[in-house]
């Protein structure tokens, strides 16, 4: 018996790995769709409540769950090296902040230092669109 629910469970983690693996279906974005930083400005120098707005050209906002052509919502990316897989949906933690209610404004609290932020727009499930919308990555001083 015990080497039965072994077997059951080494089968279920290698199905779970396969499914995550898995490379999942991409919306197309439009041609010449961008999304951008309105503010910060790059090299700004801001104290530690940062209100970062969101721009978009091309495309519009819709949240997270609404199937509307054309569409998607934001993700800011705070202190993030490399962008997330293009095949899965963005992360959720504090370097990967989600607007699935189509916000186009946050106020974020940062810690003093150098900071970069980037934005990257997700489909209706998070999955970054094909091919992805990211703006340039700026860089930010929090005093």
């Amino acid at each position: 018996m015990g080497c039965m629910r072994t077997v059951l469970m080494i089968t279920i983690l290698a199905f779970g790995a396969l499914v995550q693996a898995a490379e999942l279906p991409r919306t197309s974005a439009p041609e010449g769709a961008g999304v951008y930083i309105i503010s910060p400005a790059d090299g700004a120098v801001t104290g530690r409540e940062v209100t970062v707005q969101f721009g978009l050209a091309g495309m519009g906002v819709a949240p997270a769950g609404v199937d509307k052509p054309n569409t998607g919502h934001h993700h800011l990316l705070i202190d993030v090296d490399q962008p997330p897989a293009s095949n899965q949906p963005i992360p959720a933690d504090d370097q990967h902040r989600h607007f699935g209610g189509g916000q186009t404004e946050i106020m974020v609290e940062l810690e003093p230092g150098q900071h970069t932020l980037q934005l990257l727009l997700g489909d209706m499930n998070h999955i970054p669109h094909d091919p992805p919308v990211m703006s340039e990555r700026i860089t930010i001083t929090v005093e």
